[in-house]
């Protein structure tokens, strides 16, 4: 189960790997410097394009190409061979305050988007944030508020439950929540687990084909696997101290890829990386947002 380096990428902030199976590859941000990258399992080659704002989170739509949100609201992203990207405003979000951007989002199993919202400034410890859901003809709709660091966003097998966590230092919680699937809208929050008993604070997550829960340890290197009842199953190691999110993917979705940070301090050879391993189970399909 050693962590294997697959690209080099020195970002800043590593996010939001997404496996799309026809093309063979694996796509992710880089938040700060609006980065978006693809690496080629087939050839190992990256491409690299560079959107006009921060770019937080992503999703694969069913016409092909992204969803994404950014500083100030969700767009659509269409990357061409030449490097360029083309970018649409879908919908725009006011935020409370203006140093604030989107954070970690992805798609529920029914092809809505997902994505919290956070001040830049995490030592400003403002519970500011809110997680808004996105369908596309739709405005955003705020559904939860009081986060400082929304993260760990992810969707059980069947879509039934729906899991958050704030990973900044004063909360590191991770909850539960019921999820109408029809209606998108969680309810019956409940604490999952309580991350202060474990290494690390709660970054991203993915969920794998038995209903577990992998989120990135952030601080400790590590991923943690917890059952459907909030157990700590087993923890795997990486080579950097800022995992900060997790997917599966390869032909079999037996992969786990995870992104990093590599920030001024870093001392790490390999901060900012993305990294794969064999975790010994396997991954679901990512949803696709539906325009």
């Amino acid at each position: 189960m050693q962590a294997e380096l697959i690209v080099d990428a020195r970002n800043a902030v590593g996010e939001c790997p997404v496996w799309v199976p026809d093309e063979n590859a694996l796509y992710w941000v880089d938040i700060p410097n609006g980065g978006l990258q693809r690496w080629s399992a087939t050839t190992g080659h990256v491409h690299a394009w560079t959107a006009p704002h921060m770019l937080a989170c992503i999703a694969r739509t069913d016409a092909g190409n992204w969803v994404a949100g950014m500083e100030d609201g969700f767009f659509q992203l269409t990357p061409h061979a030449d490097g360029s990207l083309d970018t649409t405003a879908m919908a725009s979000i006011e935020h409370p305050r203006a140093d604030m951007r989107l954070n970690d989002g992805r798609c529920d199993r029914q092809g809505r988007f997902w994505a919290g919202s956070m001040v830049m400034n995490m030592g400003a410890n403002a519970a500011e944030g809110t997680l808004y859901r996105y369908a596309s003809g739709a405005p955003p709709r705020a559904q939860l508020s009081g986060f400082i660091t929304p993260n760990g966003l992810a969707f059980s097998p069947d879509g039934r439950t729906m899991y958050l966590s704030d990973s900044h230092p004063l909360v590191q919680q991770i909850w539960a929540f019921d999820y109408d699937t029809e209606t998108g809208t969680p309810s019956n929050r409940r604490l999952f687990v309580d991350m202060h008993q474990f290494l690390g604070r709660p970054d991203g997550a993915a969920v794998d084909a038995d209903g577990c829960y992998w989120i990135c340890a952030n601080d400790a290197g590590l991923i943690h696997r917890f059952t459907p009842d909030g157990r700590l199953d087993r923890s795997l190691a990486v080579p950097v101290k800022k995992p900060t999110m997790c997917a599966f993917g390869g032909s079999n979705l037996d992969t786990l890829f995870v992104t990093s940070i590599r920030d001024d301090r870093s001392e790490q050879s390999l901060a900012g990386g993305v990294f794969a391993l064999n975790p010994g189970v396997t991954g679901l399909p990512e949803p696709t947002f539906t325009l």
